[in-house]
């Protein structure tokens, strides 16, 4: 099985460790992941400004997995949507590829049907499967409960994911999560946006958000809160330090980890190999629970 990895803008840059735990997951179970350096920006930071510009960028990213016959693979629950979406509309919509065709002349690029994009939670999921998963586990996490946020983008809008898993009553995270032998404790609110998509433009909005899921999470004394979106991440980790003082809260570092990480220890992987030491909020807690130096 093997699939084009399509990082986006966040992951190189501040979390790092996602993608660290996602290639050592994906080589222990025979998932090949290829590196295509002609990759860019998906187009979804423009999207507000400019459809048109997002989708050509889309649409660039999408020929260059053509061009490779690759089906992509995603990490980001925002790229997942935005290049989901366009190859929707582009495959659907003649008159509108061949605009976008045109603008992509330029670059020798050409937007053709047949390119698949699936997020990395989706393909362990759906490709891959629970009991091949629960196949590989080699390391007892039954000690540990935590809670996940699946973010906005993984299942929404419905229409563009043929229906996978439910938007409004989602499993497939607290599944996956299950196969480790970690138990997923559900929370209050738990399909709330995390504030990343104003944090921009409503700060003091989006940082109430953030502040709203983790008094939930944190409510039930969990280990860790368990995501799989870079962005969301930055809300409840890279921003915890000033939730905290602004509303005068402590969450006692809770660790927020990416699904791989809990997975990859599953697995037995080394905390190192999965990126352990790049969490902003260190998982020492965790750890010691499960008995890892």
């Amino acid at each position: 099985m093997k699939y084009a990895l399509f990082l986006g803008c966040t992951i190189p840059v501040r979390s790092q460790n996602y993608e660290m735990s996602a290639r050592e997951v994906a080589k222990n179970i025979g998932l090949k992941l290829v590196d295509l350096p002609s990759f860019s920006c998906c187009g979804f930071p423009v999207k507000s400004a400019s459809v048109k510009a997002a989708l050509v960028l889309s649409a660039r990213n999408l020929a260059v997995a053509s061009e490779k016959k690759l089906d992509i693979c995603t990490l980001c629950n925002a790229c997942t949507g935005v290049l989901t979406e366009a190859n929707k509309e582009l495959s659907e919509n003649k008159e509108l590829r061949e605009q976008v065709n045109e603008e992509l002349k330029d670059i020798d690029k050409e937007y053709k049907k047949g390119v698949n994009i699936r997020h990395f939670s989706r393909i362990l999921y759906e490709d891959i499967g629970l009991e091949k998963l629960k196949g590989t586990v080699k390391r007892d996490l039954s000690s540990l409960r935590v809670s996940v946020h699946y973010g906005c983008h993984y299942e929404r809008p419905k229409d563009i994911y043929d229906g996978f898993d439910d938007p409004e009553n989602p499993i497939s995270l607290d599944k996956l999560v299950e196969v480790t032998g970690a138990k997923s404790v559900d929370y209050k609110n738990k399909l709330d946006c995390c504030g990343g998509a104003i944090l921009g433009v409503q700060e003091d909005i989006a940082l109430q958000m953030a502040k709203n899921k983790l008094d939930h999470v944190t409510a039930n004394k969990v280990d860790a809160l368990v995501t799989q979106c870079p962005f969301c991440s930055i809300m409840y980790e890279d921003n915890r330090r000033k939730i905290e003082s602004k509303f005068d809260v402590n969450y006692n570092n809770l660790p927020v980890i990416f699904y791989p990480q809990i997975l990859g220890l599953a697995m037995g992987l080394d905390k190192k190999q999965l990126g352990f030491r790049l969490n902003k909020i260190k998982a020492t807690a965790l750890l010691e629970k499960l008995g890892i130096e």
